[in-house]
C-alpha cells in the first residue's frame, strides 16, 4: 500500500443500485473505484471554516 494515501481508510455503504453505477461507471473508463471516489470528494464545494 502507498503509505502517502494510507492517512484514513472509509467504508461506504452502497445500494444495490449504486454500486451497480460506480462498477458500470469503472468498467466504462478502466478506472478504479477508489480513484473515482477519491476526484468527487476533490470536487466537493468546500468553504474555509469547514476545513478548520
Amino acid at each position: 500500500m502507498n503509505k502517502k494515501w494510507a492517512i484514513k481508510r472509509v467504508t461506504v455503504n452502497l445500494a444495490t443500485s449504486e454500486a451497480k453505477i460506480l462498477d458500470s461507471y469503472c468498467d466504462e473508463t478502466g478506472r478504479a473505484a477508489t480513484d473515482v471516489i477519491r476526484e468527487l470528494i476533490r470536487g466537493l464545494s468546500v468553504t474555509k471554516s469547514t476545513r478548520e
